[in-house]
């Protein structure tokens, strides 16, 4: 009878409460602070579009001589061939400036080290080897090469050079922040890699006869707010890239700085901090005081 009873009691419950379901992961659920594939892929469209943007002068002109050799076909059948091999010869040529365009990135890292004198010891050094090793697998990183820059401002930028990665950090940073400061600083540059940002900002940063705003414009507006979000995410401490960033909003640039040349002005989208020795702008995505105030939110 006890039996029973309980029998009817634990069906009285199911009846009660409904069917017990179990939960189930949602297989197509993806972190926010996670880069995605369709990021990745937005950065690497972008630098081809750049690249097709510089091409568009000479497209008018090769699809207007198309179009006038298939209107001579009347005259010889030859027109309409030549007009073929003409197409095909420009997107070949096309295919190839695209190819060149997001290569050239690769001379940053040279020009960094011409326009930056490598200072710091071999304790200085060290430390920034042994920072690289444990950040750069988090990030896909291999092949990184640590350069400590003669310079007090505090700023750093990963960069691509013929043989793999540069990684720049200035002696201010390396001497005056602390060690979670510093991590998150270096976890900021490595995670724009993992977002796919470094080609479209290298090609920027090298790019001839753009203005600053088309600079901007091709490094991508809001991407160093992007890289704080995954970086301070990989190293689940949010408050030691803030604290980076309280401290480059705080700091004067020196007349005699890198950080106040004509280098830094056209490099600005791949470093750290883009905008050295100037005022908080909290109106601009990038700025450090508000990248930092987001994350003492988090």
């Amino acid at each position: 009878m006890a039996t029973r009873n309980r029998t009817r009691s634990r069906r009285g419950t199911a009846r009660e409460g409904g069917t017990y379901v179990a939960p189930v992961l949602d297989p197509n659920w993806h972190s926010p602070y996670e880069p995605s594939a369709g990021e990745r892929h937005a950065n690497a469209v972008a630098l081809r579009r750049y690249a097709v943007r510089r091409k568009t002068p000479a497209a008018v002109v090769v699809g207007i001589a198309v179009v006038v050799l298939f209107a001579l076909f009347s005259v010889s059948w030859w027109f309409p061939i030549l007009g073929v091999a003409l197409g095909a010869l420009y997107t070949w040529d096309l295919r190839r400036s695209v190819v060149r365009i997001e290569r050239q990135g690769q001379r940053l890292g040279p020009l960094l080290r011409e326009s930056l004198r490598e200072a710091g010891t071999h304790a200085d050094r060290a430390r920034l080897d042994t920072l690289i090793e444990r950040l750069g697998p988090t990030f896909g990183l291999s092949d990184v090469k640590g350069v400590v820059a003669e310079d007090p401002v505090y700023n750093a930028a990963l960069v691509p050079d013929p043989s793999g990665w540069s990684l720049f950090v200035t002696l201010g940073a390396l001497h005056e922040l602390d060690l979670v400061e510093l991590e998150g600083m270096i976890a900021h540059v490595m995670a724009r890699h993992r977002l796919g940002q470094l080609g479209r900002q290298s090609a920027a940063a090298v790019a001839v006869n753009l203005s600053a705003e088309a600079r901007r414009e091709l490094s991508g507006p809001g991407s160093a707010y992007r890289a704080d979000e995954v970086a301070a995410a990989a190293i689940r401490y949010p408050l030691g890239l803030a604290g980076a960033l309280r401290r480059c909003a705080t700091q004067s640039v020196p007349a005699d700085s890198f950080f106040a040349g004509e280098v830094y002005a056209a490099t600005c989208g791949v470093w750290f901090n883009r905008a050295s020795g100037r005022g908080p702008d909290v109106s601009e995505l990038d700025d450090v005081t508000l990248r930092a105030a987001s994350l003492e939110e988090w």
